[in-house]
């Protein structure tokens, strides 16, 4: 488990990018048009129509098992924790279950183009953060899970998120189809878009704050990402020094808020700086030179995250030359992704799995954090990033029906840009097509995962009812 079952077909895919080589290939790519067209004629083997449809296989395994088995290795004492998180609602049992609509989504029909795709595309999985250049940019920023894979999954994972989180909401039905339908329009635009543009030019193309905060039209998107860019412009390492921090015999320590952060034992702190030497090497030469002038001071687990919980993550303090010169590291635990088994071929296996999170990060994203690497922890695979690197995300509770709308559509074209800088966008441009044929079949197909994931959470609340799962 969970690999797929005896019948089943796993994708192997089809995209643009083949492994190529300047000395031993001469001949020239296939021309757009050529894969435009492949992928209109994919119509044939699977409708865009068809793309609506959901009904839970007679041989889908029970969520709850899944569940189970994802929590195989975790911490033990913080297995509660995230059966809580997932409890709270049917979109927090979403965001902590890639690893059910994973296996529900790559058994379905598909094109068998498989861009990088983020893997856990969620609604709450975009956001602010900080380009090099100290810019506040948004884009998809969660990559536990990417991986080659379907353009489909990610897109319809997305699509049924906006659908539970508007319930949650209170948004009505006719709401949430239109905002849906408002995500697709805007991916499948943009990816169409993007097809016809240079190679090098789509891997540049980014959404900065400022640009989206002038291209809304909805009152409450607008007051909001003037909230949450305010916010994560503030949330910087020096600014979090008083909140996480506190001085103990002339020295920085940070703050230990049980069961969120928590201290760890001498020996663990020892491998931990061990690690953070090896990531030093996986940094570009600049990087590196810049952060091996700081000094690490202290480490603890910190819980982050819903999906996450009970894998090991780690915060670090760092200080340079002064007190409030202070870089805050985080090192996640990486896992192998919950696409990997329905992936034919090499890419679905990587030697290193932080690796894996780092270099599939900087494909989808126009820019990432600079100090992106990864190392290898008592034989744990980890990726290390920026822990306070002016991050935020969009309240979807203090927006309004018609802002949902126009946010649904910003993360739909966040996404096609993400597939079209990596693999197969002509040929996804000529399946999708310029009618609204695909918008009205996945808005079909996300309310009827909504309803699957609001039973799948019901027998998650009767496990934790009859005792099966324990929460805090």
């Amino acid at each position: 488990m969970p690999n797929a079952p005896h019948g089943h077909a796993v994708v192997a895919g089809i995209g643009e990018d083949d492994k190529r080589s300047f000395a031993t290939l001469r001949a020239r790519p296939t021309p757009r048009a050529e894969r435009y067209e492949l992928g209109r004629s994919l119509r044939e083997k699977v409708s865009r129509e068809s793309m609506g449809d959901w009904t839970a296989p007679p041989d889908r395994p029970d969520p709850i098992r899944q569940i189970e088995f994802s929590h195989d290795g975790r911490i033990d004492w913080l297995i509660p924790v995230r059966v809580e998180r997932m409890a709270e609602s049917p979109y927090g049992f979403l965001r902590g279950t890639a690893i059910v609509m994973a296996r529900d989504v790559a058994l379905l029909p598909s094109t068998g183009i498989t861009p990088i795709i983020s893997g856990d595309s969620h609604l709450g999985n975009f956001g602010f953060y900080a380009s090099p250049e100290r810019d506040l940019v948004i884009d998809l920023n969660d990559f536990d899970e990417a991986h080659p894979g379907g353009w489909e999954w990610d897109l319809r994972r997305l699509a049924a998120s906006i659908w539970v989180a508007g319930r949650q909401n209170g948004r009505t039905e006719p709401q949430c189809e239109e905002a849906v339908v408002a995500c697709v329009r805007s991916y499948r635009l943009e990816v169409s878009r993007l097809a016809d543009e240079p190679l090098m030019s789509r891997s540049f193309q980014r959404l900065t704050a400022e640009k989206l905060e002038a291209d809304v039209t909805e009152g409450s998107l607008r007051k909001e990402i003037k909230r949450a860019s305010k916010k994560a412009r503030r949330s910087t390492s020096d600014r979090a020094l008083p909140r996480f921090t506190f001085e103990h015999e002339g020295q920085r320590r940070l703050v230990e808020e049980p069961p969120i952060t928590t201290r760890i034992p001498a020996r663990d702190e020892e491998l931990l700086a061990q690690g953070l030497d090896e990531y030093l090497g996986t940094l570009s030469p600049h990087w590196r030179r810049v952060l091996g002038g700081y000094t690490l001071i202290d480490v603890a687990h910190r819980v982050v995250g819903v999906g996450s919980v009970g894998l090991r993550a780690y915060v670090a303090l760092l200080e340079g030359s002064s007190p409030d010169d202070v870089v805050f590291l985080q090192l996640k635990q990486a896992r192998r992704s919950v696409l990997a088994p329905y992936v034919h071929g090499e890419s679905a296996w990587h030697a290193h799995q932080g690796q894996r999170v780092v270099e599939y990060q900087q494909d989808l994203q126009t820019v990432s954090d600079p100090l992106l690497g990864w190392t290898t922890i008592d034989g744990r695979q980890y990726y290390v990033r920026q822990f306070r690197n002016m991050k935020g995300t969009i309240d979807l509770s203090s927006i309004d029906a018609p802002a949902l709308v126009d946010y649904a559509g910003v993360v739909g074209r966040l996404l096609a840009k993400g597939h079209a800088r990596t693999s197969g966008a002509s040929m996804i441009a000529g399946y999708v097509g310029t009618s609204d044929v695909l918008d009205v079949a996945l808005s079909r197909f996300a309310r009827l995962y909504a309803d699957q994931t609001e039973a799948d959470h019901a027998l998650l609340l009767k496990a934790i009812e009859n005792g099966r799962l324990a929460t805090r």
